[in-house]
């Protein structure tokens, strides 16, 4: 079980698989208000930034479950080197139907949305694991400029401009769902460009490393077009937030 080897290859130096900065996520932690003790599920947890830092800084404890056994190992080694791994723990498998067995405070899937078909299946599938009075937290792109062609949604990497909603109608179907959105983070530009231009450092390197792996065109052809891509489409029209609910 693993992710794509493109995403193994281009965010292996990535504590942070989303536009968020260090920044962004501590600014998150302290406007949810954590307290001591709180139990936190994160499906689709990456290096285990969040559940790490959080631990450290707020006494939280929790589970990861994540599908690439990489960011798994290195969610593990982050914990033991912020000494948390006695609060948090790090499950490579499939968050696509996890339910933990121990209600958790804040349940959350942070830009992985994709585990239960999309943001409504994934509020469904997180609240099966909140205890009552929890927060579910949920990271999702948003169009801060609508794109003016199907083409221009392709650039950014969605399937079609459908594929995500402009922030208010966004805040709105939450609405419609049952859900008070309680708090919101975004990210803004810079961590957008932290997230994307951090990888053409680590595909150059991997590059270097790995001159004769079959995979190396397809890195080549990613490192040559992806910084012109960004900075055309994705910096200019893609937004992308975590979105703190409660049920009603």
């Amino acid at each position: 079980m693993d992710i794509p080897r493109i995403f193994t290859i281009t965010e292996s130096a990535h504590r942070i698989h989303n536009p968020f900065t260090p920044e962004k996520l501590a600014t998150l932690g302290a406007a949810l208000r954590l307290e001591a003790g709180t139990r936190v599920l994160d499906l689709g947890s990456g290096s285990g930034e969040m559940l790490c830092t959080w631990a450290r800084d707020y006494g939280v404890s929790g589970t990861g479950i994540d599908m690439s056994p990489l960011f798994t190992e290195q969610a593990r080694r982050r914990a033991e080197e912020l000494g948390v791994a006695g609060q948090v723990n790090f499950i490579h498998g499939e968050a696509a139907g996890y339910v933990s067995a121990d209600k958790a405070g804040v349940a959350a899937c942070l830009g992985a949305t994709w585990i239960a078909g999309g943001v409504l299946g994934t509020i469904a599938l997180l609240a099966r694991s909140l205890r009552t009075g929890g927060i579910i937290l949920i990271g999702e792109p948003y169009w801060r400029r609508l794109p003016p062609t199907e083409e221009v949604a392709r650039g950014c990497l969605a399937h079609s401009i459908s594929d995500f909603r402009m922030l208010p109608a966004l805040l709105a179907s939450f609405g419609h769902r049952g859900y008070d959105v309680v708090e919101m983070v975004l990210a803004d530009q810079d961590g957008w460009d932290r997230y994307e231009a951090a990888k053409w450092l680590t595909m150059r390197r991997w590059l270097e490393a790995n001159p004769d792996d079959a995979f190396a065109n397809e890195v080549r052809a990613k490192l040559s077009s992806e910084p012109e891509r960004h900075v055309t489409y994705t910096r200019e029209y893609l937004g992308w937030g975590v979105f703190a609910l409660m049920p009603r």
